[in-house]
């Protein structure tokens, strides 16, 4: 047999056929570069499984000598390195050069990668190419590792590689490179730290991105090398902020921090065991190092890697939630700022980050506050919808009744935006974005009222995010681009879908349609002409004087009135002429939404450009005075939207719509009863405007009567007639030239005056008293209706006199010629007639109040039949006549306070038909007392009409302050009337009380020192005197706390360190005067007197103030004092104490206690309004009654008449231009010398004083 060898069945050896000498003297470069290329072919062809090593050993040596690695020529050089390259793969795994010559070998590789590989278009890229390729996958590379000295060829290979992969080369390169220094990093005994360095320098720079090679190496590297890298990195960092630190080099150490965030983002791997360092520098004192760890661990838990890092290192992440608290501010600032990232990428740990954000919503500093809230306004709409919850958001808009300026308006703003971000989506009623945003305008409208400042941002935050005006169409956009009026419109209806009364009554106020006209910003524009920059020709004091006036009145409106002067007068000493164009077209009513978008972005550009530093008192400007919420351009598409909101079926929403405007929407808004469909609520905002606009700026209409006409003509839609109805009758007021003057329309009206429909009857009424034959007219009403009056049905009846109200008013003539049959029947068919009970199961007879849409026929006739007394006096009031007309229903007014909403003391109506009658009695008593023919009449029975604002009936109570502050804030009634809010102190209900502080609070503020002593600091003997006469007053200790109560409440709202020596002097007064009825009501007069000094010397002390002698002259009102019979009377009045000793006691522990609570008193975070208590109020001076724990409602019918908190009914207006009462002097309890010892008299109080008295 023949013998087999080992290799049997296998090729035998490859064997180098090259056998060409590569060194020699004589050899050209381009036979050795043909040479060499020849060998580079054979090797790289060569299996490495395959091959006869001894047959490579000659060009193995040759290929090191000098003469080829040093050699000129690139070429020469390049296929040199294929070459040995080739052989390092083929003798693998054993290395067939020694150490020095593999040091040589490897610098000659990396030497021609660097300075040859610059691109394939670049000479000998295949064999650069071929090179890094073997490197790569042979990984001879890794011999690197064994060499002397190889930690600095290492070094150097990670410096060549990392600038040679930004030349822009290709993928594959760059992945050969990789795969090389891993292998580097994965061999390595000991990773050198200039390799980590230069690694970690990939990282520095912020803007580093993944389409950077190097960068994109780096991490390429990282990522696969991390196990290995982690504690080098860990030994890296801990180097640097260990001796940065200790040297106070805080930059290098940030820098270090810096370079964590990071790593963390391209490869969180690598730090492992930083993590537990970083949680380390959380506790150190080294506030900077807390400060830098605070933020570098925020954004690691931001990263889309953090879940896992809380959940690997969760004591990381407890020290660091626990940072919020750091006792250091600006590291609680970092760590805020940080949030925002958590918040939108880890919600996972959503519950503790919340609670964590709940809780920075109280820090002690603003900045922390102020920080938290921009945060929010920070976020985009979809994290603000999933990741944060609604209680979140509200704990923010809490935020906007910070008593720090800083802080309210980031919370405003940031609320402001998410809205708007979400309006779309809540426009699409996507019921998530309703749900998490649709409550915010609400919020922020019922926060304005809380002060001046709060207003002020509130009203910047509604104009800029909730109800914007629209941008100017860009030049770039197409030639037919316009402004969007329907959709402007429409998002201000939609908003008022999910707001409450009190919102929209602030709404209302924002809008700048109320009040009279000229406004103060239109005087200060006219005054600003008048200037003319200051070149005037004559008159220049009167005209300088008018200007400065202006500009205090229109200042006096903004939260900073000081710099808004000084801004407005730098607007007026500007003399532009185009600046004052531009402004009155702003402010004119007439502008429509494009010419005000228009005029006020040319305007304010031009301010910015003019004087940049008045622009923001300018856009405030802007903002109080123009229409920018509703003007002439809203009104067809409210007029649409109620047509679109008809419903065949439906009673005529007149029967549900309440007095307060806000009142029905909110009443949807509540749920119940809601009607179904967007254009039903719609339907229902646009109502309301058309409402308010009627009563407060039909100036409006003027472009809009045909449109109305048109309208009217869909009987159908009775909420629709009756809306335009009243517009036309508003617009006609305004300006009759508008009434309609069609026979069609004409007879259309006549036919509503006659109809059933009250509401529709009522506004025709308005509108035939304006119309070009109006006393014709008018006078065929009143002799048909005076003529059916017994024939008609209960509906027909109520329809009738509410025509008759109005003709009273506003036809007095036409009135008159049956006035006598139509009151005879009021009085004694209506009025006095037994109050029949109904049937309607909606209706509870044992409740005190019932809502407006139950409202029992009879009850709305008596109602109205009130109102047609009173508006026949106030039509009246001009003539010889006016008392005796008035006298008797000044009685038939009192009788029904008298007897508490009846006629007499045995009538059994229910209590609803009382409580209605009470408050309708009441308020026409405040009507005729605005009027001064009727003032000393009226002022009889001041008593029975202060008291109505203590009715066992909260509805009766709250729309009697509200009509009462109405005609207060216009100063139309008598000083004594404002002492009436103080006695709602023991209101059961907090919005009675709040609403009696509110006005106090802003009277004091607006008005002139000479107004504001005549009406509340002269007037305050007029509350004690009113609290003598109280029913429940005893000179007995246990009822004299809640007459206390009065006076204190009184002391908290007007004492101050100025005027609190006259309140003393007055309380003093009381005891030198009786009273003008009775010698049992004087007793309790020096009873009030004395519990008043002590009171006011407490409160005195409790402020620290000083009670002087009061150095003045006060002039006592003679219509409810006398002066005292003798000296002798006088002088045992004032020996004599009338509170009983325990009274005295009690004062003096009172006195104590307060001052106690003084030293330790701190101001604290605004209250939330409290809900309605359910129990029965506590009555005082009226019969105990339960009260009706529902919504509060008042009768339909007199909507116009009592507006609660906005204005006067516009009847009021309308008897304003009949009689034209002359203005009643605000100080009429003048000053009077009294005698020169006065002031000694005082002191001992023994003595008696002259008092003087004047008809008040």
């Amino acid at each position: 047999m023949v013998a087999q060898t080992r290799t049997h069945g296998q090729p035998s050896p490859t064997k180098l056929r090259f056998r060409d000498k590569l060194v020699g003297k004589g050899l050209a470069t381009d036979a050795l570069q043909k040479k060499l290329k020849a060998l580079h072919q054979e090797l790289a062809d060569m299996d490495q499984e395959n091959v006869d090593v001894p047959s490579l050993h000659p060009v193995r040596k040759e290929l090191i000598n000098t003469t080829i690695l040093l050699h000129k020529d690139r070429g020469v050089k390049a296929y040199a390195a294929c070459c040995l390259a080739d052989l390092l793969r083929l003798y693998a795994p054993d290395a067939p050069y020694t150490q020095s010559e593999l040091r040589d070998i490897f610098q000659f590789f990396f030497r021609q990668l660097t300075t040859g590989l610059k691109g394939s278009d670049s000479p000998y890229y295949n064999e650069y190419f071929h090179l890094l390729e073997s490197l790569s996958t042979v990984k001879s590379v890794v011999l690197v590792c064994d060499l002397p000295n190889g930690d600095d060829l290492m070094v150097d290979i990670f410096r060549d590689f990392f600038g040679l992969v930004r030349r822009d080369l290709a993928k594959k390169i760059e992945l050969f490179m990789a795969d090389i220094l891993i292998a580097l990093i994965d061999e390595c005994q000991s990773l050198p730290s200039e390799v980590l360095e230069t690694i970690m320098a990939q990282f520095m720079d912020k803007n580093a991105r993944m389409d950077q090679p190097a960068y994109r190496l780096a991490v390429s590297v990282c990522t696969a090398t991390a196990d290995k890298l982690q504690r080098h990195v860990c030994q890296y960092f801990t180097d640097i902020i260990v001796d940065q630190a200790r040297e106070e080099r805080y930059e290098e150490v940030q820098t270090a921090h810096t370079l964590i965030q990071q790593l963390n983002r391209a490869c969180p791997s690598l730090l492992h065991n930083v993590v537990p360092q970083l949680e380390e520098e959380l506790r150190v004192e080294q506030v900077q190092l807390r400060i830098m760890s605070t933020q570098t661990l925020g954004e690691m838990f931001a990263d889309k890697h953090g879940a896992g890092l809380v959940e690997k290192y969760n004591s990381t992440w407890q020290q660091w939630l626990a940072r919020r608290n750091d006792k250091n501010v600006t590291v609680r600032l970092a760590w805020v700022d940080t949030m925002k990232g958590v918040v939108a990428h880890l919600p996972e740990m959503r519950k503790e980050t919340e609670s964590a954000l709940l809780n920075k919503l109280f820090d002690p500093d603003e900045k922390v506050r102020a920080a938290l809230c921009k945060l929010f306004s920070q976020l985009d709409y979809e994290t603000a919808l999933h990741h944060v919850s609604v209680e979140l958001l509200k704990g923010i808009a809490g935020r906007g009744l910070d008593k720090k300026q800083s802080v309210r308006t980031e919370a405003f703003h940031a609320i402001g935006r998410l809205y708007s971000l979400a309006y779309p989506e809540i426009e699409n009623n996507d019921p998530a974005a309703v749900q998490q945003f649709a409550w915010i305008p609400g919020t922020i409208l019922r926060s304005a009222s809380v002060s001046r400042e709060v207003k002020a941002i509130a009203e910047q935050t509604i104009a800029d995010f909730i109800l914007p005006l629209p941008s100017l169409p860009s030049s770039s956009s197409s030639k037919g681009a316009e402004i969007d009026e329907v959709a402007w419109t429409d998002r201000l209806l939609l908003t008022m879908r999910y707001l409450d009364e009190v919102s929209i009554n602030t709404l209302y106020s924002f809008s700048n349609l109320k009040g009279s006209r000229p406004t103060l910003y239109e005087k200060f524009l006219n005054a600003c002409l008048e200037y003319n920059g200051g070149v005037m020709d004559d008159d220049e004091e009167a005209i300088t004087e008018r200007l400065n006036l202006a500009v205090k009145a229109a200042a006096s409106q903004f939260a900073d009135p000081h710099k808004a002067a000084e801004d407005l007068q730098s607007f007026a000493k500007l003399n532009e002429g185009r600046l004052y164009k531009l402004l009155k077209t702003c402010i004119d009513v007439q502008t429509d939404l494009k010419g005000l978008v228009k005029a006020r972005s040319e305007l304010l550009r031009r301010v910015e450009q003019s004087s940049s530093t008045i622009l923001g008192t300018m856009s405030n400007f802007l903002r109080r005075s123009t229409l920018h919420l509703v003007n002439s351009s809203s009104v067809p598409t409210f007029i649409k939207r109620v047509q679109k909101g008809f419903e065949s079926s439906a009673v005529a929403y007149s029967q549900t719509q309440s007095q307060s405007l806000g009142q029905t929407f909110s009443m949807f808004v509540g749920g119940a009863g809601e009607p179904e469909g967007r254009a039903q609520h719609a339907a229902h905002a646009a109502q309301l405007w058309l409402t308010y606009i009627s009563k407060h700026c039909p100036a409006l209409y003027k472009a809009h009567v045909g449109e109305f006409s048109k309208a009217i003509a869909d009987e159908r839609n009775a909420r629709l007639v009756e809306s335009c109805l009243q517009a036309l009758a508003a617009a006609a007021a305004w300006d009759p030239k508008l009434a309609p003057t069609d026979k069609r329309t004409v007879e259309r009206v006549m036919r509503f005056v006659m109809d059933s429909n009250a509401r529709h009857a009522k506004f025709a009424a308005r509108l035939i008293a304006c119309m070009r034959n109006a006393d014709d007219l008018c006078e065929e009403v009143v002799e048909s209706i005076a003529d059916s009056l017994t024939d008609v049905d209960p509906e027909k009846l109520v329809a009738h006199i509410a025509v008759l109200a109005q003709l009273a008013l506003r036809a007095p003539e036409a009135f008159e010629q049956k006035s006598d049959v139509v009151t005879a029947f009021l009085v004694k068919q209506v009025l006095k007639s037994a109050s029949a009970p109904e049937g309607d199961e909606n209706m509870d007879t044992d409740e005190d109040w019932v809502d407006d849409a139950v409202v029992p026929l009879d009850l709305r006739a008596k109602v109205l039949a009130l109102k047609v007394c009173r508006n026949r006096c106030l039509a009246h009031a001009t003539s010889e006549t006016a008392v005796e007309v008035a006298q008797p229903v000044v009685r038939m007014f009192s009788t029904v306070l008298q007897y508490e909403g009846a006629f007499a003391a045995d009538t059994q109506d229910p209590p609803q038909t009382r409580s209605r009658l009470r408050l309708q009695a009441a308020t026409s008593l405040l009507h005729l007392a605005a009027v001064q023919q009727y003032t000393t009449e009226v002022s009889k029975y001041f008593v029975g009409i202060a008291l109505t604002i203590q009715d066992p009936v909260y509805q009766v109570r709250m729309t009697f302050l509200d009509k009462l502050v109405s005609l207060l804030t216009k100063g139309k009634l008598p000083v004594q009337y404002n002492i009436i809010p103080f006695l709602s102190v023991h209101d059961p209900e907090a919005d009675v009380k709040s609403k009696a502080q509110a006005y106090v609070a802003f009277a004091l503020r607006a008005v002139p020192k000479p107004v504001r002593l005549a009406r509340f600091e002269v007037t305050f003997v007029r509350l004690l005197h009113l609290l003598a006469h109280h029913p429940d007053f005893k000179i007995e200790h246990e009822y004299l706390p809640d007459i206390a109560k009065y006076i204190q409440f009184y002391l908290d709202l007007v004492a101050s360190n100025d005027n609190v020596s006259l309140l003393y002097h007055l309380a003093l007064k009381a005891k030198t005067v009786r009273d003008a009825e009775s010698h049992v009501y004087s007793e309790n007069l020096y009873a009030c007197g004395e519990l008043s000094q002590h009171l006011i010397k407490a409160h005195a002390k409790t402020h620290s103030w000083n009670l002087e002698t009061f150095p003045g002259k006060v002039r006592l009102p003679a219509d409810i004092l006398r002066p005292l019979p003798s000296a002798e009377a006088a002088n045992e009045i004032l020996k004599r104490v009338y509170l009983p000793e325990e009274a005295l006691t009690w004062l003096a522990e009172k006195q104590s206690k307060q001052v106690q609570e003084a030293k330790q008193d701190k101001p604290r975070a605004p209250r939330k309004p409290t809900a309605k208590r359910k129990t029965a109020p506590k009555t005082n001076g009226s019969a105990k009654r339960s009260r009706v724990a529902k919504k509060r409602k008042v009768d339909e019918s007199d909507d116009e008449e009592s507006e609660p908190s906005q204005s006067e009914d516009d009847e009021d207006e309308d008897r304003e231009k009949a009689t034209s009462p002359s203005k009643r002097a605000e100080a009429s309890e003048s000053d009077e010398e009294e005698d020169p010892g006065d002031e000694d008299e005082e002191k001992d109080g023994k003595r008696k004083t002259r008092v003087c008295f004047s008809a008040c």
